[in-house]
């Protein structure tokens, strides 16, 4: 069974920065793909980054140049550095794990639990992120 644990999140004025974390538990040598999603209030969730075993990496474009994912595979830990953090950042922050048929990380996030079935991926319980201007 696979677990995604997150940490990291906090409150930061606009323009603060905030790194955060997702360690997974179980079969990890299944994902092909790794990444973020965020809750924002009242809205729809948002696939945020993503990166695969290539090392290939994915963002939405409201976070380019603004926020990084990158990877520990040794300790099995994802990371999001987020920069220039804007009132509009604010949410609850998931970090997710794809395996199964392999497709386009960012879309197979996007995809998950909409017409890729939740039984080929897991998320983690999320951490909080505001940014308050």
């Amino acid at each position: 069974q696979v677990q995604l644990v997150e940490s990291g999140g906090g409150s930061v004025l606009s323009g603060g920065s905030l790194k955060l974390s997702c360690i997974a538990y179980g079969k990890t040598e299944d994902f092909y793909c790794m990444g973020w999603f965020a809750q924002h209030p009242g809205k729809k969730r948002e696939v945020i980054a993503g990166i695969d075993t290539d090392d290939i990496k994915q963002y939405a474009d409201s976070v380019k140049g603004r926020f990084t994912i990158s990877r520990n595979s040794a300790n099995n830990t994802l990371y999001l550095e987020m920069n220039n953090l804007k009132f509009e950042d604010t949410g609850l922050y998931h970090c997710v794990a794809i395996w199964g048929p392999r497709q386009e990380c960012l879309s197979a996030i996007k995809a998950l639990g909409v017409t890729l079935p939740v039984t080929y991926g897991a998320w983690g319980q999320g951490t909080p992120v505001t940014v308050s201007s």
